[in-house]
């Protein structure tokens, strides 16, 4: 099939080369593509080890390896060009010998000239599957919802407290005799005022909320406010369309869309009046049965985290191959965190389906090259410490891997954070890095299952979405097997990056059916709420 092609062109394992198999199988190292000049560590490699990387090459370690990290295979002099992929990471701060460790001290990102070639690959549109169904809930409005929460929208931080102890209530009296709810959440956070009014970032929030209020996997909500704050609530519901419970089918009489704790009279007056009110919405909440819906109706959120080395080895691309019979089936993947895009970019606006949509991406680009310039961050400070103690060096590289979540279909659109994303395949959202804000915007677009990948291990999950972890490597997946749904390792070690995709797409349809994942079985995601912020605060 096209899609699997066209993605193994750029990511060519001897993993899955059978000519190579019975020379590399053993081997620690793995070359990744023809044209590297470094390998890197499937487990960890002793110093003066000889490591076969083909019938015909091996190379002799200097030093000792660490799990998921580089060593070069070739003589790399200064200033030359280190590949991984076949793409370049970044440039040689010194001479390197073969068998050295590559990583900070030897390697730097530099400067990028790069062809963004606009539509100039657009793969061919995978071959359709249809037929097959998860079982979700169909909502009034027609949208398919994966869970059934209620939820406190907090317009402002000032109202968070309140809303906490709301949902608190409501959960230790109540929720106990309505099994069909899996929850109440506060989404609540730190934002809300000292904002400039009717500003970018003043309706940035209030898409993110509005979003989060009209997803599918909310039965029923309120909106809470303090009532003198920049975020208002009638601006909110008036700017992004709010009706009241439009997924009950006899919403109760004159109940309120806003509530505002100084017009209630405080704290404790108002926990009392919204905990009675919500509790007259559970019965209807709860009146819900999981019906048969088609898998086109998907909308999956990619994320990875807490990256590592094998990141763009096993996981990332594993993913893609399950992003990619999304989109054959009909659905949606979304592909965020802008800021690991950089440098790779140039990889997607080829397969941008009209140029137009290529260059939204990079004047996405361009806007993150001035925002972070403003405060003098350079963009490849990004790979945090974890990441580089697993093995990552540059942007350059953590940006090659984390595209690989995409797979290899056309790429139909790019959307601003928490616009509400309605083209089917695959598409680009504008996130930021940071893991809860990322999957926050692509939550409130409208994603209804995310799948995370982490090679260093993380325990995330997203109210009221469900959050699949795939981990990059065996080592952490049973060190943190409590947090861990599928582990991606096993291709190191001889799996097909084939058969994982494959894996990781029935997963998806499992948990969109109500399969719970290990972070909803222990209650994970209250606190992960995380609208961006990217105003001064006044």
């Amino acid at each position: 099939m096209r899609y699997l092609i066209h993605f193994r062109s750029l990511f060519i394992s001897q993993l899955d080369r059978s000519t190579n198999m019975s020379a590399v199988a053993h081997s620690p190292l793995l070359k990744l593509h023809p044209e590297d000049n470094i390998a890197i560590a499937r487990n960890s490699v002793g110093e003066n080890q000889e490591c076969e990387l083909s019938e015909t090459e091996s190379v002799i370690t200097r030093e000792d390896i660490d799990l998921g990290h580089k060593v070069a295979i070739k003589q790399i002099n200064n200033g030359e060009a280190i590949r991984k992929f076949g793409q370049v990471i970044g440039f040689a701060t010194c001479d390197i010998q073969p068998g050295d460790w590559i990583h900070s001290h030897n390697l730097a990102a530099g400067e990028l000239s790069l062809d963004y070639a606009y539509s100039t690959d657009v793969p061919s549109p995978p071959e359709p599957i249809t037929g097959r169904t998860f079982m979700g809930y169909r909502r009034p409005n027609g949208k398919a919802g994966t869970r059934n929460y209620l939820a406190i929208v907090s317009t402002v931080n000032c109202s968070a407290t309140a809303s906490k102890y709301i949902a608190r209530e409501l959960a230790q009296t109540s929720l106990k005799d309505f099994p069909n709810i899996d929850g109440i959440i506060p989404l609540v956070h730190k934002g809300g005022c000292a904002m400039q009014y009717d500003g970018e970032d003043h309706h940035q929030l209030m898409r993110t909320l509005g979003g989060f209020a009209k997803h599918p996997n909310i039965g029923a909500y309120v909106i809470l406010g303090l009532g003198c704050e920049t975020g208002q609530g009638a601006f909110l519901s008036d700017s992004e369309g709010l009706v009241q419970l439009p997924n009950l089918k006899e919403p109760p009489a004159n109940a309120p869309l806003v509530l505002n704790i100084q017009d209630i009279g405080g704290i404790a007056k108002t926990v009392k009046q919204v905990s009675a009110l919500l509790k007259e919405y559970l019965p209807q909440v709860n009146d819900v049965t999981r019906v048969p819906i088609p898998v086109s109706e998907l909308i999956l959120g990619t994320e990875c985290g807490g990256s590592d080395g094998n990141s763009g080895v096993t996981a990332n691309p594993a993913l893609g191959i399950a992003s990619d019979l999304l989109v054959a089936h009909g659905a949606t993947s979304i592909l965020g965190e802008t800021s690991e895009i950089y440098g790779g970019e140039h990889l997607l606006t080829r397969r941008a389906i009209t140029p137009e949509v290529g260059k939204k991406l990079i004047e996405r680009i361009r806007w993150w090259e001035e925002y972070t310039g403003k405060f003098g961050v350079v963009i490849d400070n990004n790979p945090s410490p974890g990441n580089k103690r697993g093995g990552l060096t540059t942007i350059y590289e953590k940006s090659l891997g984390a595209i690989a979540k995409g797979g290899s279909t056309a790429l139909r659109e790019v959307y601003r954070f928490a616009e509400p994303v309605t083209e089917k395949g695959f598409v680009i959202m504008d996130t930021p890095g940071y893991d809860p804000a990322s999957v926050t915007g692509m939550v409130a677009g409208g994603a209804n299952v995310v799948a995370f990948t982490t090679g260093r291990g993380s325990c995330f999950g997203c109210k009221p979405v469900p959050s699949i972890k795939i981990s990059t490597n065996t080592p952490m997946f049973e060190r943190m097997e409590d947090d861990m749904d599928l582990d991606a390792g096993r291709i190191l070690h001889g799996t097909s990056v084939e058969q994982v995709g494959h894996e990781i797409f029935e997963l998806i349809i499992e948990v969109a059916s109500g399969k719970k994942t290990k972070s909803e079985a222990q209650g994970i995601g209250d606190e992960e709420f995380c609208p961006w912020s990217i105003g001064p605060v006044l």
